[in-house]
């Protein structure tokens, strides 16, 4: 029985996913329905959250819009999710941001990641 459902979700599992964790300020490109026309959307935010494994694999990401913070679930493997940009990587210290819902402004800054060249 579950070698059928690995089976159907390596067909899946072929879609080339940017490495993404906790803390990066992503671009998320989503294609949006409406109506008749198709077109894609960009959601830029930062993900606070990466959960599941394998085809259920999503990440949570969080931006503010309009001085309301407004958070999206995206399944990475997804047919709708176009692509995923990494903007910037962030050095934070545990694996869900929770904590950001609760503060504003300056006080959401998270520190860059200093890539290490060679």
């Amino acid at each position: 029985m579950s070698s059928i459902i690995e089976n159907l979700e390596k067909q899946y599992l072929n879609k080339e996913v940017a490495d993404v964790n906790p803390g990066d300020t992503v671009k998320v490109f989503v294609r949006i329905i409406e109506g008749n026309k198709e077109r894609t959307q960009a959601f830029e935010g930062t993900v606070i959250k990466k959960r599941g494994s394998g085809i259920n694999k999503t990440i949570t990401v969080r931006k503010i819009f309009q001085g309301i913070g407004v958070e999206r679930v995206f399944a990475l493997y997804s047919p709708r999710v176009e692509k995923i940009n990494v903007l910037k990587r962030g050095d934070v210290r545990r694996a869900k941001l929770y904590y950001l819902r609760n503060l504003s402004g300056k006080a959401t800054r998270i520190k860059e990641k200093i890539e290490k060249r060679g």
